[in-house]
């Protein structure tokens, strides 16, 4: 179920999504990084159809986000435990979490973020973790990294360009060069 564009995308915020595949698969790492481990749980919690909880756990095992363990031989069945990688996610999912609160909920948080020991709340930020200053976009920026791709230095290139000479010309990265899209649009 992995979207093998994605996976082999030099972004790696595409290169993520094209593992973790879709929503679905967003609420099971939520669901078992809460606890839940078998399909029924994730079933109900998420309220989602047998056959689209069937592949997209098949999808999360085969990508390394989740351990399968038999539990019963006969019928078989099994737990589904949240591995290292799904570990650090976490953070993922606090964020969009704090994200979704702020935007999507008028009513109100649905859930919060508090220390385990003191039940205090939190309000959780990114931070520089050598410095311990917030990152936010008036201060922190992306740039090119050593293993940039072709397309990767073009597209920063291209935004630079623009940004500051606010060029017209047409957006084509290599890539595209070897695949042109439509220009119907």
């Amino acid at each position: 179920m992995a979207n093998e564009k994605l996976c082999e995308a030099a972004c790696p915020i595409a290169r993520s999504l094209g593992r973790i595949g879709d929503g679905w698969s967003i609420l099971i790492l939520r669901d078992s990084l809460s606890g839940l481990t078998r399909f029924d749980e994730f079933q109900r919690s998420c309220n989602i159809a047998t056959n689209i909880l069937s592949q997209r756990l098949k999808n999360l095992v085969d990508n390394g986000f989740l351990e399968k363990i038999c539990y019963n031989k006969k019928p078989p069945r099994y737990e589904y435990y949240p591995t290292e990688m799904t570990k650090n996610f976490r953070v993922v999912l606090i964020a969009m979490a704090e994200w979704g609160s702020y935007y999507f909920s008028p009513e109100g948080r649905q859930i919060q973020l508090v220390e385990k020991k003191t039940q205090r709340l939190i309000n959780p930020i990114l931070v520089d973790k050598e410095t311990g200053k917030e990152i936010t976009s008036e201060d922190y920026e992306t740039i090119i990294g050593p293993a940039a791709s072709p397309d990767i230095k073009y597209i920063f290139q291209y935004i630079a360009k623009k940004n500051s000479l606010g060029i017209t010309e047409k957006f084509l990265p290599p890539s595209s060069r070897i695949n042109p899209v439509s220009d119907s649009h």
